[in-house]
């Protein structure tokens, strides 16, 4: 039972951190790399807000939320937006981003240091007994949010006029352009929105273990990860690619040892993009770019 629990736990956080890397990679068409820094940020910023200027957690959370949010969005208009207009290749959007992460993550050791921190929430209690095993206050509510998230995510992108819009520049950002829909703006409430979850995701995994400032990238792979294995362009194949990749890096913990849990997630994705590369969801899509 506490490896279940385990499972879902884990589940909640990638299924969280894909959400949001999917969201970015629906109008862009490139994996950004940066994105992890917004991961990273959330957390760093709740530490900032709640331990340096001592205001309560909750108001802390949403002013994080806020200020990663405006650093991804940043991102995009600073780098991302410019390099648009001159039509690069998708390989330069993945070195640019790639530059972009090793920036601000070195940043974020200059102004933090590179020490493991903790986000503290109150007391260290033991966590809540179900069935003889223990699942922390943080991680039922991680379970949920992320669950009531991509919910809400998924009605948006099927029946909202901007997430419409948002599939739509997925699909052909030219085209929209001559309809009048701005692939500009869409990718800018993409970045927002997407942005926002990933902060999200950064700070639930900081409260639950702890944080680095490299513990973005990691989220941000197995994301990723999950994304590729459920099918790129396919929002209920992220919700079975999570759930494959927590439930093999917690049986590997479990059965051989914690130090496979990267190893496991890397093989099954090798293993996915030789022999079944559209993932679960098997939707070929008519432009797929690193």
């Amino acid at each position: 039972m506490q490896v279940v629990l385990n499972i879902f736990s884990t589940f909640s956080v990638i299924l969280l951190s894909g959400l949001s890397f999917t969201l970015i990679y629906y109008p862009t068409r490139y994996f950004n790399l940066a994105h992890a820094i917004v991961i990273t940020l959330g957390a760093y910023f709740v530490f900032l807000f709640s331990n340096v200027f001592k205001f309560p957690l909750i108001l802390s959370t949403l002013l994080a939320i806020s200020s990663a949010s405006l650093i991804g969005i940043l991102c995009n208009n600073l780098v991302f937006n410019p390099m648009r207009k001159w039509n690069f290749p998708s390989l330069v959007y993945l070195i640019a981003s790639l530059g972009l992460y090793i920036i601000l993550q070195n940043l974020i050791s200059i102004f933090f240091g590179d020490d493991t921190k903790i986000l503290t929430t109150g007391e260290i209690t033991i966590g809540n007994k179900i069935f003889g095993a223990y699942i922390t206050t943080v991680q039922v509510v991680t379970i949920i949010s992320s669950i009531v998230l991509f919910i809400v995510t998924y009605i948006f992108l099927r029946y909202n006029k901007t997430g419409k819009s948002i599939r739509a520049v997925s699909s052909n950002p030219e085209l929209c352009n001559i309809y009048g829909i701005s692939s500009n703006k869409i990718i800018l409430i993409a970045f927002s929105i997407g942005s926002a979850l990933a902060a999200l995701a950064g700070i639930l995994s900081a409260m639950d273990t702890n944080m680095t400032p490299i513990f973005g990238f990691n989220l941000l792979l197995y994301g990723m990860v999950a994304m590729i294995i459920g099918g790129v362009g396919s929002t209920k194949g992220l919700l079975v690619g999570a759930l494959l990749v927590a439930i093999a890096q917690n049986l590997a913990a479990y059965y051989i040892d914690s130090k496979w849990m990267d190893a496991i997630t890397y093989i099954i994705l090798i293993l996915f993009l030789i022999w079944k590369p559209l993932g679960f969801s098997g939707k070929r899509l008519k432009k797929v770019e690193v």
